[in-house]
């Protein structure tokens, strides 16, 4: 297959899911940090989702809730912010520079245009106005320390200005200028979320100084950032890679050209592994199971999914925008999903019972259990509801 070009089909994808993605049992991580590291981004949308993701890669998960708040908001070694499609991730601290440059710089281009764009059809200040608050605000929280948008408006009482969006539409609504303004600045990397105000399940941050980073060359950061994504998630197509970043084809093009991507040939057409990935890669000992929350990263890695999960599941298990809801895995591809009852039984069901025998239902059973047992007493429910989790969740 493929005119000469090394052909990977999908028994070798999914031995390199297990394996890259921290899922097989002998490649669990030791720590939050080894996992974001792995996996070069968690989706953070969902604050619950970061946790969920790490626990379910930990070789022991019990104090999952305390490892990985110590990362964000004492060590400092996980930042969540704005990154690829305009989506809020949790990357490790040292790809912060990374991620602004290769995807940050252009969307916060678009979004402060926007803003002062909606602000004047609203007849609310201008871009100079817009430009003192900011000022202000940014003075503000760096003299307050951590501080919710609340706090913030105590001292600078302009961020509880309100103008109408989308007026006469059917999306219209009263935004103030804390929201908007704060969401601009956490895409232009001047800000990011901090310590939620509740638990660890809670969407309410503070919001904090971004940690200084150096101003990277955009193209540079683009092939940067690919060479992590590709060497976690390779192979992947053009086009995955034109969805996970959010850039332009060209933009793909020139980051593959730039890292000496290798061509490969699967079953949906070309694709692309790092230099020196080519080559077999022997798969994990053992079958394993894993219960994975909505908006996992693994989950959600690529555009095209059929290698890993089958097209007649997407009804049960996404939701009308393509948010993939908590998903049950055998051994590289998805098989049910789960839910998280309001007793906190974690059950689940099957979707696809080919292959699934009771080996696999036992180790699935296990890995409910496990997640019961460091989840406690917190309830989760995904932001984003899907049909088979409102079921499940009953």
């Amino acid at each position: 297959m493929g005119g000469g070009l090394r052909y990977i089909g999908v028994a070798e994808r999914r031995a390199r899911l297990g394996l890259r993605h921290r899922l097989a049992g002998a490649a669990r991580a030791a720590g939050p940090v080894e996992v974001a590291e792995s996996l070069v981004a968690l989706h953070g949308t969902d604050p619950a989702t970061v946790y969920l993701a790490v626990g379910a890669r930990l070789a022991e998960p019990s104090r999952t809730v305390v490892v990985t708040e110590r990362a964000l908001y004492e060590d400092r070694a996980l930042v969540r912010m704005h990154g690829m499609r305009h989506t809020v991730f949790v990357f490790p601290t040292e790809l912060t520079a990374v991620v602004h440059a290769s995807t940050g710089l252009a969307v916060a281009a678009r979004e402060r245009a926007t803003l002062v764009k909606h602000m004047a059809t609203a007849g609310a200040p201008d871009a100079a106005w817009l430009a003192e608050v900011e000022k202000s605000t940014l003075a503000a929280l760096a003299r307050r320390g951590p501080a919710t948008a609340a706090e913030l408006a105590e001292d600078e009482p302009r961020l509880r200005e309100r103008f109408v969006y989308g007026a006469g539409k059917s999306y219209e609504g009263v935004h103030t200028v804390s929201t908007r303004l704060l969401r601009v600045l956490g895409v232009e990397g001047k800000v990011v979320r901090g310590r939620p105000l509740g638990s660890w399940t809670s969407s309410q941050f503070r919001w904090e100084v971004a940690p200084d980073h150096p101003e990277l060359d955009v193209s540079g950061a683009q092939a940067e950032l690919l060479r992590r994504w590709l060497a976690v998630c390779g192979p992947a197509t053009e086009a995955d890679l034109k969805w996970w970043t959010g850039w332009k084809v060209t933009e793909v093009r020139r980051a593959l050209a730039a890292i000496g991507a290798r061509a490969v040939s699967l079953d949906e057409g070309t694709g692309y592994v790092v230099d020196g990935d080519v080559g077999p890669v022997a798969g994990p000992t053992e079958p394993w199971a894993a219960l994975l929350p909505a908006l996992d990263p693994t989950a959600m890695g690529w555009q095209r999914r059929e290698w890993y999960l089958a097209p007649e599941l997407w009804p049960s298990l996404f939701d009308r925008s393509g948010n993939v809801g908590p998903t049950v895995w055998w051994d590289g591809r998805v098989v049910g999903g789960w839910a998280q009852r309001p007793d906190g039984e974690i059950v689940w069901r099957l979707l696809d019972s080919e292959g699934v025998g009771r080996d696999a239902e036992t180790a699935i059973a296990a890995e409910a259990g496990r997640l019961r047992g460091w989840v406690g007493a917190t309830r989760v429910t995904p932001r984003f509801r899907t049909p088979l989790e409102r079921e499940l969740s009953a």
